[in-house]
């Protein structure tokens, strides 16, 4: 493994995701605004507990009270005024629910005078809801559309119809109040309405769109399902706000900034990947392989969310599917290395952020006694990278502006 490489791939993603961490941004979007009545925090998503550290510090007394829902191990302690609920993610559980409630109750009857500060970041359609059918089904419709490959778009877009609070529900439940919602986008394009969603906007998509999606994947509703797609949202809702205050634009500048750092010439690729990852993986690999001997440090940098239609019983994410995928391209060359991760330091069912590999990957697998045919072809990514070494652990990063990868050719 190439050790210098290595280093200089951890330091660019670390770099990336400090910069795009919520406190600071959090802060200034609140920085001379007024609020003449009780002010309600609600925050949702895997990185509403750092949302709320930072509006409480900043809003301090003026703060009436608040609720937080977010991911399991994602609450790092309590908060002033604050109470914190951990839930379920990708697929929502009975204490999403529970932390959702305790929202609905704390703005329950409130004054035109009064304001919502809705926090908001990915992660929220699963952790922000009220199903409007039982949780078992909806858990079941989820699980179906993530194991067909679903896009985030897509798989928001029937959620939206199936809960109480999505789809502009939310604010339409908090008025006369005004509602400022302040987003972390993790959404290619950083449309609001799908931002886990969009609780608090009003909704661009159909009933039409979100039957479309059921039929083309062919995901088993029941009758009481069907009748809730077929109900329209909100479209119009004049007296909610929202600024969006990162994505994955500024994750995928910041990683380039980190790699001319270091000596990199940066090569934006895209900010709105948004392909299989195997397929993502492969790509990058064959882009290091072409430039590998040209005798210039680069570094190619691709931002946005890939998919993988899951078959086999393996284990693994996108980030460490794509990860592994590179690994054949760039396998022998000495100077090329991989590295995705998720920005909010989680990477599908796993404790792993993403994975890395180099020239020595391939080989490091065979001398394992390990097929990187098979691991592929099982979607086993974390297994794979795991016996060689190649797992990326950050731990809950506190944001979420999907993803980075990055592509080293060194000196």
């Amino acid at each position: 493994m190439n050790d210098l490489l290595r280093k200089d791939a951890e330091t660019i993603i670390r770099k990336a995701i400090d910069a795009v961490t919520p406190a600071y941004a959090v802060e200034k979007a609140l920085k001379r605004r007024a609020f003449p009545g009780k002010v309600y925090l609600v925050a949702a998503g895997k990185a509403a507990w750092k949302m709320a550290e930072a509006a409480a510090r900043s809003m301090g007394d003026t703060l009436t009270a608040g609720v937080v829902v977010t991911k399991y191990g994602h609450a790092e302690h309590p908060l002033p005024k604050i109470t914190c609920y951990e839930g379920g993610h990708p697929v929502p559980d009975e204490q999403g629910v529970k932390g959702t409630q305790a929202a609905l109750e704390l703005t329950r009857d409130l004054q035109r005078s009064d304001t919502v500060l809705f926090l908001l970041s990915g992660g929220g359609s699963a952790l922000f809801e009220k199903p409007l059918i039982p949780l078992t089904e909806l858990q079941s419709i989820t699980d179906q559309m993530l194991a067909a490959g679903c896009d985030i778009v897509e798989i928001n877009t029937v959620r939206k119809r199936l809960s109480g609070v999505k789809g502009g529900k939310f604010a339409a439940w908090c008025a006369p109040a005004h509602v400022i919602s302040i987003v972390l986008s993790d959404v290619l394009g950083d449309p609001l309405d799908m931002i886990a969603s969009g609780p608090t906007v009003p909704d661009r998509s159909t009933c039409e769109q979100a039957l479309e999606v059921i039929c083309r994947y062919h995901i088993q509703i029941s009758p009481q399902a069907e009748d809730c797609l077929r109900k329209e949202t909100p479209k119009a809702l004049p007296d909610a706000e929202a600024q969006i205050i990162g994505s994955v634009r500024q994750l995928a500048r910041a990683a380039a900034d980190a790699s001319q750092a270091l000596g990199y010439t940066p090569v934006l690729l895209t900010d709105q990947l948004c392909c299989e990852a195997k397929d993502a993986g492969s790509f990058l690999g064959s882009i290091l392989k072409t430039h590998a001997n040209q005798g210039q440090k680069t570094a190619f940098l691709a931002g946005g969310e890939t998919v993988v239609h899951v078959s086999g019983n393996g284990l693994g994410g996108r980030n460490q599917e794509m990860a592994l995928a590179a690994a054949q391209g760039i396998a022998g060359i000495q100077n090329a290395a991989v590295i995705c991760v998720g920005s909010d330091g989680t990477d599908g069912p796993t404790d792993a952020a993403g994975g890395y590999v180099d020239g020595d990957t391939l080989a490091a697998l065979a001398e394992k006694g390990l097929s990187y045919a098979s691991m592929m072809e099982n979607h086993d990514a974390y297994h794979a990278l795991e016996a060689v070494g190649g797992l990326i652990k950050t731990g809950p990063t506190g944001t979420n502006v999907n993803d980075i990868a990055v592509g080293l050719i060194g000196a």
